[in-house]
């Protein structure tokens, strides 16, 4: 029998402040962005937090906080991570 599940994703961008995730995917074919998410750490299977979203866009990455531009947030997708 089918058990249901749910699977929710989205554009890092797209999160609410306080809200965390578990990347899954890079979406993008920019080299330039490619290179500032390794040189930040951020790669398949790291848990990141939305600290804020505006003025700048800022978010924690193993205890670190970062400043990120918005394209980049745009193009790191993740999944949700409830409570």
């Amino acid at each position: 029998m089918f058990t249901p599940f749910s699977v929710m994703g989205c554009s890092l961008e797209l999160l609410k402040t306080g809200e965390q995730g578990i990347v899954t995917v890079c979406k993008t074919q920019d080299e330039i962005i490619r290179k500032k998410l390794i040189s930040m750490g951020i790669k398949t299977g790291t848990q990141v937090l939305v600290e804020q979203q505006f003025p700048t866009f800022v978010i924690k990455v193993s205890n670190l906080p970062m400043t990120i531009e918005r394209d980049i947030a745009r193009a790191i997708y993740v999944r949700v991570v409830e409570g």
